[in-house]
């Protein structure tokens, strides 16, 4: 947040009194000279709230009030402070995104499009630097908790970031110089609300997911959009076979892929945000089956091997190079381009997998997250 300066200062104090990333500091000030700040400046000042609505609960996280540098009585939150351990719904994501943006004000918030029923899907880009990553999640509206998971990573890369954090060896300022984030939480928001909530009857879309759902009024296992096309299956890398091949010929809870190629506003968003970014790699998040792919028809480049054996090092997941599936997301970004692709399957059991097991998750899953970043 911006912040009005009682008295002279070195960024440097500042810094160092609240454990903050001098560099990054300095980004979000350029205007300073110096490095000091005079009486009566304003600057910016990341992991600070001078208010904030009452339906956050982040008092367990306050640690000090920031009085002595500032007019503002703000408050400076002490830890990761999300809370993405529930049934992780559009809305859930949409208050975590305004916590977020106002604490790190250096991330950018873009609405990349929107689905089906218009809500939006969400981008967050996160540093300025030559190497470009993409990571997204619930494609699939019951694999919502790849979302949460994301998001509590994301909160614990952030406060690294400002607070002179690393993971092992690598220092997260400097993954934040180095990379271009771009992170796609929720691309399917249709398909996870209605996989949490259902359909309320007087919703205009009521009637035609219920006969999709074969009458039954349990969506907890819909994968698909509102439309009832999985989107996973919408890519121009063979999408032919699995046309042909797939089971359902008409709208279904899954694996339906639709009439063509790219026929649905979610799917062409991401392929559009690919064609944008010229992305050096791409991550996509799923469930499950602690499994990694990362191979299609031998267009994978020679690194693609190394930094899947990373990521499976860190987390104890099985590397697979090939499997006998089409025209998903990651296919046509690895097919298009010959660049490193991976679909992530976190977690055991069967979708919806039961937000219990979100710690393990997390805890096994993390290092992907951050290998992503420094491979």
């Amino acid at each position: 947040m911006k912040v009005t300066l009682k008295k002279d200062i070195e960024l440097k104090r500042i810094a160092e009194e609240y454990n903050l990333a001098m560099e990054l500091l300095k980004d979000l000030n350029p205007q300073l000279q110096n490095e000091k700040a005079i009486q009566g400046e304003v600057i910016e000042i990341p992991l600070c709230f001078e208010s904030f609505s009452s339906k956050f609960d982040l008092s367990r996280n306050m640690i000090n009030r920031m009085d002595s540098f500032f007019e503002e009585n703000i408050t400076r939150l002490g830890c990761p402070f999300l809370d993405t351990k529930k049934n992780y719904d559009l809305a859930s994501l949409e208050d975590d995104l305004e916590l977020l943006t106002a604490a790190y004000p250096f991330i950018r918030q873009n609405v990349i499009g929107t689905s089906v029923l218009g809500n939006p899907i969400y981008e967050l880009v996160i540093g300025h630097g030559p190497k470009k990553i993409h990571m997204n999640g619930a494609f699939h509206g019951n694999e919502w908790i790849t979302t949460a998971v994301m998001m509590r990573w994301l909160d614990d890369y952030l406060f690294s970031v400002v607070c002179n954090g690393s993971y092992g060896s690598h220092f997260s300022y400097e993954l934040y110089k180095d990379t271009t984030l771009s992170f796609v939480p929720m691309v399917n928001p249709d398909g996870v609300n209605l996989a949490i909530h259902g359909a309320p009857p007087d919703a205009p879309f009521h009637k035609k997911v219920l006969e999709i759902n074969n009458g039954s009024e349990d969506f907890s296992e819909w994968k698909a959009n509102i439309q009832g096309v999985d989107l996973n299956n919408q890519y121009p890398a063979y999408w032919e076979i699995e046309k042909e091949r797939k089971i359902p010929k008409k709208p279904a809870n899954r694996d339906y892929p639709g009439e063509a190629p790219l026929t649905e506003p979610e799917a062409i968003t991401m392929a559009d945000l690919v064609t944008r970014y010229a992305f050096d790699r791409i991550v996509a998040f799923h469930t499950q089956g602690e499994e990694i792919y990362w191979g299609y028809l031998n267009c994978e480049p020679p690194e693609a091997e190394m930094i899947v054996r990373e990521f499976s090092i860190n987390s104890g997941y099985k590397a697979i190079r090939n499997i006998d599936s089409h025209a998903g997301f990651r296919d046509w970004f690895v097919y298009k381009y010959k660049k490193p692709g991976y679909t992530v399957e976190l977690g055991l059991g069967v979708n919806p997998l039961p937000i219990e097991q979100f710690d393990e998750i997390y805890s096994k899953s993390k290092g992907i997250f951050w290998s992503t970043l420094y491979m």
